[in-house]
């Protein structure tokens, strides 16, 4: 998204004011991205109105308890995308050349970022249509094709559970994600300090025991103090970690500006898990004292995100030209084992994700939760519920165990989920909403947009599946050679 982990106090602010925003068509509570990657946003009860605004202005009938004001969601976008996903950026360079991967990471950055722009203006389209105040990303694309033909009437819930199912991939991917990345710098700072050298997998698997007893809190108030540790935790780290990028660097003429094509795919699919971050803005911008100030130009969604790929853009060409080839799945794993000081980044950086854990954990077992509890007897369920929880922290343990590379784990996330939500959905919904009114405009210009973004996102989808799969049999066919 690793996606980045998108954990800010802002994201409990949000949790705990989730009263805010209740709705029963809503399939988890208000919430801001904790993990860099896309999450399920803030959703009001649906209202039946006329398909045109009569004058209706949704920002007048939002009623936020504390408002947050540009600066501060300036200040909450920026710590809501710079995580982890900013230490796979180096590797994703080593699968597109320095200055491929400078220009590219700039321009799917921008793309990710018109995507994100034309949701929340498709958003706002169908606030005023549909007289709604405030809408979540399941929800804007359940609107749109309830506002669209009537032959895909039928099809808007259906939309909104894939939407809903394909966060909880993403999710649940990153978890496991999270899982191998803390277990590697330990094993990296064990195996120094020890003669021991025990496979990835069994680190994984203690790992996964302490997991399960985090995971079983429910109320997220207690986890505040977790996020507040790895917040700190994670930008010392990665302070330190341009400190070590910057020292000593080779000449750029030392590392191919472009390398195969085959390997590009990794590279979007990295690139993708690492910027996209679209469920987070529905969020900040239901929260605004001013909505309108959120997109345009200038606004604090340009600005922000324009900050963030600078600072990804940074990292991977340094990264990438510090360490060339050897450029490891995360930085972190390439800084000097025998000093002190990059040891402790190894520790502060797998020990804030291991705190974000329960935080991405919590976003997709609200989603299933919320699907499941209506079928099981009133008594039973605080037992299910626990058992639910047990069950998915071991499932996420299995497939981290199998699936231990972290790189075309990063790369498979990326294709499969958010080349769908952050690409191929605002188009699709763009497509819906503008048909009647206003347009695709002269010479069908945003029609035909729509379908190359359409064309792109599918492109990155099976392409970044197909070579991350051949990834992982390679990986598989080593492990029983």
């Amino acid at each position: 998204m690793f996606k980045q982990i998108n954990d800010s106090n802002a994201s409990f602010e949000m949790y705990t004011s989730s009263d805010r925003y209740k709705n029963d068509l809503s399939d988890v509570p208000t919430t801001q991205s904790v993990a860099g990657s896309t999450l399920p946003l803030v959703v009001h009860t649906r209202k039946k109105g006329s398909l045109d605004d009569n004058g209706y202005n949704p920002f007048e009938h939002r009623h936020v308890e504390h408002p947050t004001s540009d600066l501060e969601t300036f200040v909450h976008l920026l710590k809501g995308s710079l995580g982890s996903g900013i230490l796979a950026m180096p590797v994703a360079f080593a699968n597109a050349g320095l200055w491929f991967g400078l220009i590219a990471t700039f321009t799917v950055g921008t793309i990710c970022t018109y995507c994100v722009h034309i949701l929340v203006k498709c958003a706002h389209i169908l606030s005023k249509r549909r007289r709604i105040p405030a809408m979540g990303f399941a929800d804007i694309v359940e609107q749109a094709f309830l506002d669209g033909p009537a032959a895909i009437n039928r099809w808007s819930r259906f939309m909104r559970f894939l939407v809903n199912a394909f966060l909880v991939l993403d999710l649940l991917g990153c978890c496991c994600i999270y899982l191998v990345f803390v277990s590697t710098n330990i094993k990296q700072v064990v195996d120094y300090y020890s003669d021991s050298d025990l496979n990835i997998r069994i680190y994984i698997i203690l790992l996964v025991i302490p997991l399960i007893f985090m995971c079983l809190i429910r109320n997220l108030k207690f986890l505040t103090p977790f996020s507040f540790i790895a917040n700190l935790l994670m930008f010392t780290g990665i302070a330190i970690t341009l400190y070590y990028l910057f020292s000593e660097l080779p000449p750029p003429e030392s590392r191919p500006g472009v390398v195969n094509y085959q390997k590009w795919p990794i590279f979007f699919g990295t690139v993708i898990f690492a910027l996209e971050g679209i469920g987070v803005v529905m969020s900040l911008e239901n929260d605004m004292k001013t909505p309108n100030h959120f997109i345009g130009c200038p606004s604090v969604l340009n600005l922000g995100m324009g900050i963030v790929i600078t600072m990804y853009s940074v990292v991977g060409f340094f990264g990438y030209l510090k360490y060339g080839d050897k450029t490891d799945s995360s930085i972190t794993l390439n800084l000097p084992i025998e000093e002190k000081l990059a040891q402790s980044v190894k520790v502060m950086i797998a020990a804030a994700i291991f705190f974000t854990f329960t935080l991405q954990f919590y976003v997709p077992m609200s989603i299933i939760w919320k699907g499941i509890q209506h079928k099981i007897k009133e008594e039973q369920k605080n037992c299910v519920e626990y058992a639910v929880r047990v069950f998915l922290c071991i499932l996420i343990g299995a497939i981290a165990v199998a699936l231990p590379n972290l790189g075309p784990f990063i790369s498979l996330i990326g294709a499969v989920c958010l080349s769908t939500l952050g690409l191929i959905i605002p188009a699709v919904v763009e497509t819906v909403v503008y048909r009647e009114e206003p347009g695709f405009g002269r010479f069908n210009w945003r029609l035909i947009k729509n379908i190359t973004l359409m064309l792109f996102g599918v492109l990155g989808f099976i392409t970044g599946t197909i070579v991350s799969i051949t990834e992982f049999v390679a990986e598989f066919g080593s492990d029983t050679s």
